[in-house]
């Protein structure tokens, strides 16, 4: 049986070596890949959570707001029945 040339040989361990780098650049793109996804996940999860945050901010406001309009109201029937009484 005949032994492969030299180049051959190299060839065949130089594509074994390219084969191993791939599957470590493979490995890595993931973990980063994996890494960027939750990351992400975290981020929305912040957004959704100031959202709600600001939701009820502005319905505790809306609510103040009527309530403080409703307040003046009785100020004033207050002050106007006061106007009218006999004193």
């Amino acid at each position: 049986m005949k032994t492969p040339p030299e180049s051959f040989l190299l060839f065949k361990e130089e594509l074994r070596k390219a084969q191993l780098e791939k599957e470590r650049l493979k490995q890595h793109y993931e973990e980063k890949l994996s890494d960027v996804n939750r990351e992400l996940f975290r981020l929305k999860e912040q957004i959704q959570s100031q959202q709600d945050m600001m939701r009820t901010t502005l319905e505790y406001a809306s609510v103040l707001e009527q309530r403080l309009s409703e307040f003046k109201e009785e100020v004033a029937h207050a002050t106007s029945q006061r106007k009218n009484s006999v004193y």
